[in-house]
């Protein structure tokens, strides 16, 4: 007994210390694991708490647009803009390569600068025929008499380059051709590219995908890009007319969303998710890639942990359910063809039936010569512009959903659904493994936790053209002067300097370069 009690009582202080510290150890591991429990159980708590669980939210919200707290979309000059001078240092022709979305920044980015390399600008060519297939290129898609008369107080446009004449012969003018640097700062077209213009009296920018910085410390010139994108770029009559009819299709029986469905071959090898695929698929995935993108070792789950892997249409179903979206809501889908054949849309088709595209609602018929190649695209585009909820399934730099999103914010804040992939990754995951417990509640738990089309602050990497706010909104009553929207007779203004320019021109006999607008 005095042998035990020595070894633990108070008289054999060398002992003391080792016996508190023994004791204070085990002590602390009891709190931690009190403490882990606890943790555990009030999470449980709070999960299933009617307070916490978001549940309750009202999905009917979603179908109005988003509070806009007192501002409203404006891309007029709010400080002094002079209309183009009567000569320009040239012209400016410019490719626009790529799908929808890079091609609108593209003449977003040439119009900007056109007007800071005071240019006449030559209209955008298309690079429609490597991507699409089509060689309808900017008249076949756009709205050309629209385009020019929108921007007429920012710049001069011409069809072509003009013809020179050279020892009594005509001939068109060369333009030089310069490779412009990736998002190009504005003083390397005020420098480099202007010299290259006053030298030949045209310049050739290719290819023109992200060429031009998009963060820029001049709330006028990103108006400009504003202006352009949501005012002058119109589609044809056609296409317009073609949009129209699907959506009063659609909305003759209520509301309808619009989701991209981001489920197609060259997004799934950019990405590198191929562990899903059977070994045929993957092969041709992988030669997809080897053959379109820069070599580099993608491992699919960590890709997928770090939201890089797009969301299959079984997810995107999962993801609506959760939410709170029945099986009656009608769904428009924009997307090209799914990888992968018909088996990953089976689950996506069982949770929700009403599932339409272009093709569905007008008949395929009708649309087969209609529809096809940019004509398509922009038909989606504005399918899924005037839908009520606009879902994209994976928002790249190179992705259409981005111009997208950006314009439904200026379309007045209509409301869209942006999956966090990255933090839903890991609920998936669990899910897959069989840990199904509280799915739906963690799902809400993210989804409920994001935008849904107000106005935010832009953050990088967000990208201007999906978010322009603050600089292409205003409100009547700014708390702030730079947020003052312009007065109501802006255009009039505009009009008087135009003019006013216009009239120094027939007095001194100059024009921009003896060029005429296109009709």
């Amino acid at each position: 007994m005095k042998s035990g009690w020595g070894r633990r009582g108070a008289r054999q202080p060398k002992q003391i210390g080792g016996g508190l510290r023994g004791t204070a150890g085990r002590l602390s591991l009891v709190m931690f694991v009190l403490l882990i429990c606890t943790i555990s159980l009030f999470s449980r708590i709070w999960r299933s708490s009617p307070s916490s669980r978001i549940q309750d939210i009202d999905i009917n919200k979603l179908w109005r647009t988003a509070p806009a707290a007192g501002w409203r979309p404006s891309s007029a000059p709010r400080s002094y803009w002079p209309s183009p001078p009567a000569e320009s240092n040239g012209y400016l022709r410019v490719r626009c390569n790529g799908g929808l979305n890079q091609q609108r920044t593209a003449i977003c980015n040439a119009v900007l600068a056109a007007r800071i390399m005071n240019a006449t600008l030559v209209l955008p060519e298309l690079d429609t025929n490597s991507f699409w297939h089509d060689e309808s290129g900017f008249p076949g898609v756009y709205d050309v008499e629209h385009f020019i008369n929108t921007l007429r107080y920012d710049v001069r446009i011409v069809a072509k380059l003009p013809e020179i004449t050279s020892h009594g012969k005509a001939k068109k003018l060369k333009a030089f051709q310069i490779r412009p640097p990736r998002d190009a700062p504005l003083n390397w077209y005020t420098t480099v590219a202007l010299k290259k213009m006053q030298e030949h009296g045209a310049i050739y920018l290719t290819p023109f995908s992200h060429r031009l910085a998009e963060e820029i410390d001049d709330p006028e010139l990103q108006r400009l890009r504003c202006r352009v994108n949501y005012h002058a770029l119109r589609f044809k009559p056609h296409i317009m007319k073609l949009s129209h009819d699907i959506v009063k299709k659609l909305r003759s029986q209520g509301h309808f969303m619009s989701i991209h469905l981001r489920f197609e071959m060259d997004m799934l090898a950019f990405a590198g998710c191929l562990d899903i695929f059977t070994i045929e698929e993957q092969k041709i995935l992988m030669k997809y890639r080897k053959e379109n993108f820069a070599e580099k070792k993608l491992v699919y789950r960590e890709r997928r942990i770090i939201g890089k892997c797009p969301l299959t249409p079984e997810e995107v179903g999962l993801i609506l359910r959760a939410m709170g979206f029945d099986n009656s809501t009608r769904i428009y889908l924009a997307a090209g063809e799914l990888f992968g054949g018909d088996r990953f849309m089976k689950p996506f088709r069982a949770l929700f039936p009403h599932l339409e595209n272009h093709s569905t609602v007008m008949g395929a018929e009708k649309l087969e010569d209609s529809a096809q190649g940019l004509v398509g695209a922009a038909v989606d585009y504005m399918v899924c512009l005037l839908s009520d909820i606009f879902m994209p399934t994976y928002d790249g730099p190179s992705n259409f959903a981005n111009n997208l999103l950006g314009h439904r914010l200026y379309y007045g804040f209509r409301t869209t659904i942006q999956p966090d992939r990255k933090a839903l990754a890991p609920i998936f995951i669990d899910r897959e493994e069989g840990r199904q417990a509280d799915f739906e509640e963690r799902v809400r738990q993210i989804m409920f936790n994001t935008k849904f089309g107000g106005p935010h602050k832009r953050v990088h990497p967000e990208s201007f053209y999906t978010n322009s706010w603050p600089e292409c909104f205003c409100q009547m009553s700014p708390q702030s002067p730079a947020d003052r929207c312009p007065p109501d007779n802006i255009l009039e203004v505009l009009e008087g300097r135009l003019q006013s320019g216009w009239s120094d021109e027939v007095k001194t006999g100059k024009g921009p370069n003896k060029t005429v607008l296109v009709e």
